[in-house]
């Protein structure tokens, strides 16, 4: 079967996963690998300052997953606010899975999913999708930001 996405350098940020075929809705991508760590060390730890880019992903009210590792190939996936995947998990385990046909050489996005804080604006989004609200914001919240025109 093969590997269904490459790794390519991105419009949206730096470098990207893109589609290597047709991938049909529905279909498991990839899993988002990492270490288990408390959320407790998440918050004490500088290496979760948002002050660079971070790649972790809020497991329970116990675990996030810090996916801060080349291994994790998935950790190249951006944001987009309409996105092609999205993520799920069971346990400890997080897959990257197609919520829409996507054609080969697409770029794999999904819903970072911050929520909308005072800190919004230090996330800009540049997706460029029709449904661009200019931040990484979960699309729940987005009805609370002005949309450029």
């Amino acid at each position: 079967m093969g590997k269904l996405y490459k790794i390519k350098k991105s419009t949206i940020d730096k470098k990207g996963l893109y589609a290597a075929k047709d991938i049909k809705n529905g279909t498991k991508i990839i899993e988002y690998k990492g270490k288990i760590i408390s959320v407790k060390k998440t918050e004490k730890d500088p290496k979760f300052d948002n002050d660079k880019d971070i790649y972790l992903f809020n497991i329970n009210k116990k675990y996030d997953l810090d996916g801060d590792f080349k291994f994790n190939t998935a950790r190249l996936i951006n944001h987009s606010c309409e996105p092609n995947c999205e993520v799920s998990g069971t346990g400890f385990k997080i897959f990257v899975y197609a919520i829409k046909n996507i054609k080969k050489n697409d770029e794999l996005t999904y819903d970072y999913g911050f929520g909308f804080d005072k800190d919004y604006k230090d996330y800009p989004c540049k997706c460029g999708s029709k449904k661009c609200v200019g931040f990484i914001v979960r699309e729940e919240s987005r009805w609370r930001i002005k949309r450029k025109k």
